[in-house]
């Protein structure tokens, strides 16, 4: 018996997509809208004067579905609003960011609702998507590209043992260092053609290389592992 009251409080507890609707149109009300839940297919409509009507969809979570539901509603209106319950943490604050991204690029608006006390947050109104183009992120794409010798990887595969134009050069020092023995970084950089051969040995970020005496470098048991099977 006290386990079925349990699950009966758990359930009376659960948060109900209806629960946002209140402060939401609280708060367009606010703003002088008139607004009315369930006209037609949408969960809640809002008008002021002979403005646009503004369309709101609300969702528990953030999901694919919400999204198409949002973009339907643009044959309607421009003013197309998604909203969902505000959740607390870092990973909340970090799925935010893409959730913002995406309603920016398809011309929604993100609206939150807290609801322990029913605070209503607008994170971006609908507009047309205008992206920023970073020139210095294009830049390091195109430098990384240029680098790149030949295709090693294949789109699609994890982060882990990817090969960069980085990694590359790391592998000609530490094969030339297996071949020749400790070296200077000055003869590394003349034989492999990486001008940043003895920083890239300094710097170590895969364990390959060790300093033996100043200037001079050897490879690692870790940095042979790491190069073998690779031609380059």
């Amino acid at each position: 018996m006290k386990e079925k009251n349990k699950l009966a409080d758990k359930s009376k507890n659960k948060p109900k997509e209806t629960d946002l609707y209140q402060p939401v149109k609280s708060f367009l009300e606010g703003q002088g809208y008139e607004v009315k839940a369930e006209i037609g297919a949408v969960d809640a409509v809002a008008v002021r004067g002979d403005e646009p009507p503004v369309l709101i969809e609300l969702k528990l979570s953030f999901t694919l579905a919400l999204l198409h539901q949002g973009v339907a509603r643009q044959a309607i209106s421009d003013d197309v609003y998604l909203v969902i319950p505000r959740g607390s943490g870092k990973a909340f604050q970090t799925a935010m960011k893409g959730h913002l991204s995406l309603c920016r690029r398809l011309g929604l608006g993100l609206i939150t609702v807290r609801l322990k006390d029913e605070l209503v947050e607008v994170h971006c109104d609908p507009a047309p998507y205008q992206p920023r183009k970073s020139k210095v992120r294009q830049r390091r794409l195109l430098k990384e590209f240029a680098r790149r010798v030949g295709d090693p990887n294949q789109g699609g595969q994890t982060r882990v043992g990817l090969i960069t134009a980085y990694r590359q050069d790391a592998m000609l020092c530490a094969k030339f260092l297996e071949a020749e023995g400790p070296s200077k970084g000055a003869i590394v950089a003349k034989a492999t053609g990486v001008d940043r051969a003895t920083r890239l040995m300094a710097d170590d970020h895969y364990g390959w290389f060790e300093r033996v005496e100043k200037g001079i470098y050897a490879i690692t048991p870790k940095g042979i592992e790491g190069v073998k099977g690779h031609d380059r």
